[in-house]
C-alpha cells in the first residue's frame, strides 16, 4: 500500500499547502483524488514522487510510506526504483524527440525488458505505433497524453500516478483515456488518478477522496461519492437549487469545519 499519513507540505518555508492529509492507495485498486484548482492535488502528487524539492517545497509533518516503509525523504530516483512513476500534468513530453525515442527514455531503467515494454505500449496505444517515427511535438493533445502515460509505463511501475490525464481533451478522447486507465489497472498496475473530471474518475475508481484548500474533506467509496448530494452538485453539476451560491457557501463551510 502507498499511503500519506497526516501530511503537511510547505513551499518557500512560508506557504502551507497540505494540511494534515491522509490518503491510502491499496495495491491493485484505482483511487481517485478530486478537487478544484489550487486544492493541493498536484502538490500531493509531487510529494509521492519526490519532486517537491524542485519547486522549493518540503514535507514538514507526517510521512509517506510504501508497504510501511517511509519514502518521503528519498530522492525521486530512489522512489522511482521502488515502482512509483508519475505522468505529469501538462504531459511534459520531449517535443524534439520521436515518439519511440520518448518511450525509450522512459524505459532506460529497464533495458532488459525494453522491447517487451515497447510492444506493450504499442498494444495499449496503437496510435503511437503509427506515429512512432514522428516528432512528438507534432502529435495531437490526445496523442501526447497517451505518450506521457506510455512513457511512465515503460519502466514497469507498480503504482502509476496520473495527474489530470483528461485535461484539455475532447469528450471522445476523455473516454479513450478512461478506457486505457481501466485496462492498465486490469494488467496489474495500481493507479492514483488526480482529476477535475469527477464523473470520469469516479466511474472507474474503487475509492475516492475530495481535497479542498489542502485538506481531505471527503473519503468514501467511489459509488458513495457518486451518490452524494454535495458531490453531485459541486463536482457533477447535477444540483437543482436556485440558491446555489448560498448553499455552496454553507456546505463548503460545513466541509471544512
Amino acid at each position: 500500500m502507498l499511503e500519506a499519513n497526516n501530511l503537511e507540505v510547505v513551499y518557500d518555508d512560508v506557504m502551507l499547502v497540505l494540511r494534515g492529509v491522509s490518503l491510502r492507495v491499496p495495491k491493485g485498486q484505482v483511487v481517485a483524488l478530486l478537487g478544484a484548482n489550487g486544492a493541493g492535488k498536484t502538490t500531493l502528487m509531487r510529494a509521492f514522487s519526490g519532486l517537491l524539492d524542485v519547486h522549493d517545497g518540503k514535507v514538514t509533518k507526517g510521512s509517506i510510506t510504501l508497504d510501511g516503509e517511509p519514502i518521503h525523504r528519498l530522492s525521486p530516483a530512489k522512489i522511482a526504483d521502488r515502482g512509483i512513476k508519475q505522468a505529469l500534468e501538462g504531459r511534459r513530453i520531449l517535443a524534439e524527440l520521436t515518439v519511440e525515442e520518448n518511450l525509450k527514455v522512459g524505459g532506460h531503467a529497464r533495458p532488459r525488458t525494453l522491447k517487451h515494454n515497447l510492444d506493450r505500449c504499442y498494444e495499449l496505444f496503437p496510435r503511437l505505433l503509427e506515429r512512432r517515427r514522428q516528432s512528438a511535438g507534432y502529435l495531437s493533445g490526445g496523442e501526447q497524453q497517451m505518450l506521457s502515460i506510455g512513457r511512465a509505463l515503460m519502466s514497469e511501475p507498480s503504482y502509476l500516478l496520473l495527474d489530470e490525464p483528461s485535461l484539455g481533451l475532447a469528450p471522445l478522447l476523455v473516454q479513450q483515456i478512461r478506457d486505457l486507465v481501466v485496462k492498465i489497472n486490469e494488467q496489474g498496475t495500481t493507479v492514483l488518478l488526480v482529476e477535475q473530471n469527477a464523473s470520469m474518475a469516479l466511474s472507474i475508481a474503487d475509492h475516492g477522496y475530495v481535497l479542498e484548500t489542502g485538506k481531505v474533506v471527503m473519503d468514501k467509496s467511489a459509488a458513495a461519492l457518486l451518490a452524494d448530494d454535495d458531490i453531485r452538485e459541486f463536482y457533477l453539476g447535477l444540483g437543482t437549487s436556485s440558491f446555489r451560491a448560498v448553499k455552496h457557501y454553507k456546505r463548503r463551510k460545513r466541509w471544512l469545519s
